[in-house]
């Protein structure tokens, strides 16, 4: 499969929100936002560990919803503040679906979607 024919997506992603980048005929293409998706983190709770559990299930839920969106990958990048991403990789790698997915990441600061777009674009050409 040659590099152009990659299904390629990049995602940029904070704690709270994640913005998902592909290319507009899945493998070719320019890249596009495909979708925006939420992390409403956890409420108020007097018990730590309980706390702790409902925010470790609320990130859980949030990777799940990111993976719906970018099915059947062969190549993501992966940018965006904190540590995140790392736990985002992680989880891609621990998933079978996407155990061989070549996974990259880089931090940087919010982008607009524009911005998103002009990055992906330069990091997979």
């Amino acid at each position: 499969m040659s590099e152009k024919n990659k299904k390629q997506f990049g995602v940029w992603m904070d704690s709270h929100h994640a913005t998902i980048a592909g290319r507009q005929n899945i493998d070719n293409g320019d890249f596009i936002i495909l979708s925006h998706v939420k992390n409403g983190g956890a409420g108020g709770n007097s018990n730590e560990n309980a706390s702790n559990n409902q925010e470790v299930a609320l990130t859980t839920k949030f990777f799940k919803e990111i993976m719906v969106k970018i099915p059947n990958i062969d190549e993501v990048h992966i940018t965006g503040t904190g540590q995140i991403q790392e736990q985002f990789i992680k989880f891609l790698a621990d998933s079978a679906q996407y155990k061989n997915v070549v996974s990259t990441e880089s931090t940087s600061n919010k982008m607009s979607d524009e911005q998103l777009l002009n990055f992906m674009t330069k990091h997979f050409n």
